[in-house]
């Protein structure tokens, strides 16, 4: 009976290491595919950060304009007012 139990945890001893290395690979080659990710993911962010800073650049750039053009028209629009009222 000892014998047929120490062959068994032998046998389950063994089987065991070599499920713990293939977990170790599997673990590694995961780690590695999420790495790979991460900085594919890092390149992608910063893509994307410049292009909305470059859209945010540019909208303030347009605001600004509008902003003149805005008050443009109301000058004009006293002016016409003034233009107007004195005929």
């Amino acid at each position: 009976m000892e014998d047929k139990s120490f062959e068994l945890l032998t046998r389950m001893y063994g089987e065991f290491t070599e499920f713990k290395k293939d977990i170790t690979k599997e673990v590694r080659n995961v780690s590695n595919q999420v790495t790979k990710l991460e900085n594919g993911l890092k390149e992608d962010v910063k893509a994307l950060f410049d292009g909305y800073k470059q859209t945010y650049e540019k909208l303030e750039v347009l605001d600004s304009k509008v902003d003149r053009i805005s008050k443009k028209v109301e000058t004009q629009d006293v002016e016409i007012k003034v233009i107007k009222g004195g005929r």
